[in-house]
């Protein structure tokens, strides 16, 4: 299938009841695991890029290189901006090929947030892109504005004077490493979906701060020289759960990173007589499939979808 943007990614999602990985990547090693693990698990994908990654991984040219990996593939794929924080960067990442962008106008008042995304779906729609916005926010811990929660009513008129296609939401998760306090109880605000759901029946919503920080790997990352400490991430119980309700993509960027820089630094100390970097990289690349096969299989069910989704087509056509 081509390089795609989300809408029908997240119909089929809602109406079946699971959710898209989005895979924060920095290097094409990521993304060609990401692809790869995604092929073999026949499921849809979004990979992900803050403009840091994007300025480090070589903007301008990422649509014309993935194309190239991507070639034999058959899954549908979205390149995505994960929070863009104005409209430029969003322009920018849209004219060279970007399928799908986040504006993230959260640090904003309500009518300014209204304000900036719209003129970035006034734009995006136009060269069919899909848009993301953010009602929230999802905020780190030692934000003031942690854990303030999304208000539904707000949801509605957000997307309605907006025209946004999905919207992360604020519903108990938050970027970084630890999501939780140590004697704080893990739960979402499955309230706040349903409520949402009622008022905007089939509107995709998104999970940000997903991560679960499974204990394998981050064993691997700190046995090898690594100094994680004070982790708590998100029940994978807790992610299955959401999976099967109105959020349509779920975000994970601690998980993929550490199990990749984990597995680096490993076969760093496995292979201390070598100095060719393949014996070094293709660890860390089989660590990064293995963990999004994990999430693409186990917690968010998307797998084999694919060709459910071509069926379907077919049926309708």
């Amino acid at each position: 299938m081509p390089l795609v943007n989300t809408k029908k990614m997240f119909m089929d999602a809602y109406k079946n009841h699971y959710a898209v990985g989005a895979f924060n990547v920095d290097t094409l090693l990521q993304c060609q695991a990401v692809l790869e693990a995604a092929e073999e698990c026949d499921s849809p994908v979004i990979l992900a890029f803050s403009s840091g990654s994007r300025d480090f991984f070589h903007p301008g040219n990422i649509k014309d290189i993935l194309e190239i990996v991507s070639k034999d593939m058959h899954i549908p794929f979205a390149i995505h901006l994960d929070h863009g924080k104005n409209f430029e960067i969003c322009k920018s990442c849209i004219d060279e090929g970007f399928t799908s962008v986040m504006i993230d106008a959260s640090n904003y008042d309500f009518e300014e947030n209204i304000h900036i995304t719209k003129e970035v779906v006034d734009y995006a729609h136009k060269k069919g892109v899909t848009v993301e916005g953010e009602l929230g926010p999802i905020s780190k811990r030692n934000d003031p504005r942690f854990k303030k929660y999304t208000d539904p009513e707000m949801v509605k008129e957000f997307v309605m004077r907006t025209g946004v296609d999905s919207l992360a939401v604020s519903m108990g998760t938050c970027h970084g490493l630890a999501k939780f306090g140590p004697d704080e109880k893990a739960e979402l605000q499955f309230d706040l979906i349903e409520e949402v759901e009622k008022l905007l029946p089939g509107f995709p919503l998104v999970l940000h701060g997903s991560s679960s920080i499974p204990e394998e790997y981050l064993n691997i990352f700190n046995e090898n020289g690594g100094e994680l400490k004070g982790t708590r991430g998100v029940p994978e119980e807790l992610l299955e759960k959401v999976a099967k309700t109105a959020v349509c993509k779920i975000n994970i960027g601690t998980d993929f990173r550490v199990a990749f820089v984990g597995g680096l630094r490993k076969s760093l100390n496995d292979f201390k007589d070598r100095f060719e970097p393949r014996y070094f990289l293709i660890p860390a690349k089989e660590q990064c499939k293995k963990i999004v096969k994990e999430k693409l299989s186990n917690v968010f069910k998307s797998a084999n979808k694919i060709g459910k989704m071509e069926k379907e087509e077919k049926i309708c056509h």
